[in-house]
């Protein structure tokens, strides 16, 4: 069996790579979004075992202990961790999976998966990040601030993934990023693996 594909999305605060992700996998079934672990405290809208697993900072840390991150990392004071079971087991069977991680966590990624496509979002002005950020509404004005000033850390990475997306209109964010991942599956070791019984006949 082929194994699946990992894509790997980073992206600064504001820059509307939640919205990105949920619209890519109303339309693409073939691929699962992986599901982190964090200790931060858990917001209205979200939903456990749909946006994060939320666990106490305790039971994180035992995971940690326990190796059952492939990476983990403290960002704004609350740790996120990335499932090694859940991953390996999905891509073995052969399914895609998206991975939305900061680029600390995505180079600790790339080390186990040298293979995952790193694909980064950008905002399309400093002015719509911040004003993204505060539309939200779910962050004190301190830690809006705080993010803000990371944002421009995270940027100083893009040149290490793959490919670059300007979020500006959502629908072609969306269909930039399935183009990109319907190239990845198309390419020519995974079409070979997956069809070498037709490539035998035909050769």
């Amino acid at each position: 069996m082929t194994a699946g594909c990992l894509f790997i999305i980073s992206a600064p605060s504001g820059t509307g790579k939640t919205s990105v992700i949920k619209e890519l996998l109303k339309k693409d079934d073939q691929i699962k979004l992986s599901v982190s672990y964090t200790s931060r405290p858990r917001r209205q809208v979200e939903v456990d075992g749909r946006d994060y697993y939320f666990v106490s900072e305790e039971r994180f840390k035992q995971m940690q202990v326990q190796g059952e991150f492939l990476e983990s990392a403290e960002v704004y004071g609350n740790w996120y961790g990335t499932s090694q079971k859940w991953i390996k087991a999905a891509m073995d069977s052969g399914q895609d999976v998206l991975l939305e991680i900061d680029c600390q966590g995505a180079a600790q990624i790339r080390s186990f998966f040298p293979d995952a496509v790193g694909i980064f979002i950008l905002p399309p002005s400093s002015k719509m990040q911040e004003e993204r950020l505060v539309a939200r509404d779910q962050d004190h004005e301190d830690v809006i601030n705080r993010r803000l000033a990371a944002a421009r850390e995270e940027v100083s990475h893009v040149n290490e993934f793959d490919y670059v997306i300007i979020n500006d209109k959502l629908e072609t964010a969306v269909n930039n990023l399935a183009c990109i991942i319907n190239a990845e599956r198309l390419r020519t070791k995974p079409q070979m693996e997956k069809y070498q019984t037709l490539i035998a006949q035909l050769t």
